[in-house]
């Protein structure tokens, strides 16, 4: 029975008042007779009283239960009450009493007040619940709000029994913050609108919290936020939705919504729909290469910060006394972390390219994009192969780019050549046509364009190497402050793919002022709740302190929350103070061969010192302006007029 068969308007008084625990009671079993539940009223309030004395029905935190089984109740019925100003209830917190139920039970073996007495005091456990009740207007908003509560508490027993009745998938391209954030998001907003939500996510660590067979046949719809590239095939005949992994984070009713309605796209697992599938929204050839690329730098990453960190620590463990021009490689130890470190730091522009292919033409593509990237990165041309005096010009990160595309849709092009082909060599396209055919494609283009793609590298490197101190001042700038504009978005993105693909030539200091740029949000978030508490909402204070370690750490999407929440005042502070961090750290000729880790790393940087200040300087910067524009909120300005 639920508690809105029990309760009506009649029976619910709003803004009541009482000076003690009988006067209320007294009042509630004028209600609950006025409703008819009572045959007679005295030995009814009579039963109650008693029941009050064996220990009060004052449950605590401003709630109180009383109760009475006699056959004195004609049917069961529930009363309410909301007392503003509270009654002493003789409550076990020793609080008053502003929201008092009465419930009435006949005398029968069915213990109906039990049954109601549980299931007030489950719902009465959340805060919300709670406070909807004490701020509600109306007879009938109170009404509403418990039946509100009561839809939903049905809804989640129901969706124990049956399974996730929507699954969703995160990814973002490092794996680190935005992941985790949006499925926090989904599952939250699914608990609010009555649905049951599991998110697998796909980070750095792995997948994690994989969906089961069963799951997946017992959920109605499934959700793919995610700026990476996801395997969709295990979930042939369910309704998909695809967005970016923000739109995880700030529109998860909006997603959890489409999912639903009949508007969302079946997705099937073979044919022309496999390919072309993109849950009924229309991806733009800018979100489709954003996507291909970061498929690459994710895979990259793992290569990139294990090699790098392992040559910096060769460099910090090595004797460069012993002959400088071989500095990095004069003691074992060092010889060793040199030599691990740089067979890993190597491949980074072949795993960059293969990934992208693969992203592009799925498997069939990875083979063909990475030797593309090898052939990028050893500038081999068709004349070095007839004349061993040509000097071999690496096309670099900008080759391995080019190589990661075209490789991809190679494959996509022998993929449609091959569809005409009898369906009997169906088995042999992947292991002999697609990769005999696109390597070799793949080959005569690298070797035609290495001596163009070589030229224009180099170029960009020497420019960057033969920089005076303004335009090095000027690139860290714009370059942190892309690191603000959108916190692990596109922009941020494209300024730190720049930064990564520039180790491989050698510019370190690039490096050095993306990340330092990317630190800058957080702790300026951190620092403007410490030193302007009033700026900061309480309820947000204790995630505002933990952008320390966000910050300290690379996470530049822990102040994602504060700058969705005022956009106006954080996001134009953010930049400044990311633009004077990453100026700094190319004034001080910061450099770093990682690029990820944060103060973690700070033993391989060059002038960690003057690193360090730079990040403090424009956290600083970030945190005053913010002071500036933000006003002190209302919450303590209340709290100051009360205090006078």
């Amino acid at each position: 029975m639920k508690i809105t068969d029990l309760l009506s308007t009649s029976a619910i008084k709003i803004n009541g008042s009482a000076n003690s625990k009988e006067e209320v009671i007294s009042k509630m079993v004028d209600l609950m007779t006025n409703n008819g539940n009572i045959i007679d009223k005295e030995k009814y309030k009579r039963v109650v009283l008693e029941r009050e004395k064996e220990g009060s029905t004052g449950i605590g935190e401003g709630i109180a239960i009383p109760h009475g089984k006699t056959d004195a109740v004609s049917k069961p019925g529930l009363a309410a009450m909301v007392i503003p100003d509270g009654v002493n209830f003789d409550s076990l917190d020793g609080q008053p009493a502003k929201l008092i139920f009465l419930i009435a039970a006949p005398d029968t073996k069915d213990n109906v007040h039990l049954d109601v007495l549980s299931r007030l005091s489950t719902l009465l456990m959340d805060p919300e619940f709670k406070n909807e009740l004490l701020n509600a207007e109306t007879s009938a908003e109170f009404m509403l709000c418990i039946d509100r509560a009561e839809r939903m508490k049905l809804n989640e027993t129901k969706r124990e029994n049956n399974g996730y009745e929507i699954l969703a998938i995160t990814a973002c391209p490092t794996g680190i913050a935005h992941t985790y954030m949006a499925a926090e998001s989904l599952e939250k907003m699914g608990n609010q609108l009555g649905h049951k939500v599991k998110v697998e996510t796909h980070g750095a660590s792995g997948v994690k919290n994989k969906f089961t067979k069963e799951e997946i046949k017992n959920a109605k719809a499934v959700i793919i936020a995610a700026d990476t590239k996801i395997d969709l095939s295990r979930f042939d005949g369910k309704k998909i939705v695809k967005a970016k992994v923000a739109d995880g984070i700030n529109k998860p009713k909006e997603l959890i919504e489409h999912v639903l309605s009949p508007e969302a796209k079946t997705y099937h697992s073979s044919g022309k729909e496999k390919q072309d599938y993109n849950g009924g929204e229309q991806e733009g050839i800018g979100t489709q290469i954003y996507k291909h690329l970061m498929n690459g730098v994710t895979h990259m990453l793992p290569f990139v910060v294990g090699g790098g960190i392992l040559i910096a620590l060769a460099f910090l463990f090595d004797d460069y006394n012993i002959n400088p021009s071989n500095f990095g490689m004069n003691t074992p130890l060092a010889a060793f972390f040199k030599t691990v470190g740089g067979a890993a730091f190597n491949v980074m522009l072949y795993i960059l390219a293969g990934y992208i292919a693969m992203s592009i033409a799925d498997r069939p593509g990875l083979a063909v994009g990475f030797v593309g990237g090898i052939l990028a990165v050893q500038g081999t041309t068709f004349a070095s192969l007839t004349d061993n005096t040509v000097t071999l010009v690496s096309s670099g990160f900008l080759g391995a780019l080019i190589a990661g595309f075209v490789g991809g849709y190679i494959v996509l092009g022998l993929k449609k050549i091959c569809s005409y082909l009898p369906e009997s060599i169906e088995g042999i396209k992947t292991i002999l046509l697609y990769p005999v055919f696109g390597i070799m494609i793949m080959g005569a283009f690298m070797l035609l364009i290495n001596p163009y793609v070589g030229a224009i590298n180099t170029g960009i490197n020497n420019y960057l190497s033969s920089m005076n101190t303004a335009n090095k001042i000027l690139l860290g700038a714009i370059l942190g402050g892309m690191m603000a504009i959108d916190l692990g978005g596109p922009v941020n993105k494209a300024a730190y793919t720049f930064g990564t693909g520039m180790l491989a030539s050698g510019q370190y200091e690039i490096m050095a002022a993306v990340m330092a740029g990317g630190m800058v949000p957080p702790l300026a978030i951190a620092l403007l709740a410490t030193f302007f508490p009033r700026k900061i909402n309480k309820k947000d204070k204790q995630a505002a302190y933990v952008n320390y370690i966000m910050g300290l750490s690379f996470i530049s999407e822990g102040a994602i929350p504060f700058a969705s929440a005022d956009p106006l005042k954080t996001i134009p502070a953010f930049v400044a103070g990311s633009a004077v961090t990453g100026a700094l750290s190319m004034l001080f000729n910061c450099t770093l061969r990682a690029p990820h880790g944060g103060i973690f790393v700070i033993a391989t940087v060059g002038h960690p010192l003057l690193y360090l200040l730079a990040i403090l300087a424009g956290s600083l910067v970030a945190m005053a302006i913010m002071s500036v524009l933000k006003n002190d909120l209302p919450e303590y300005e209340k709290k100051k007029g009360n205090a006078k």
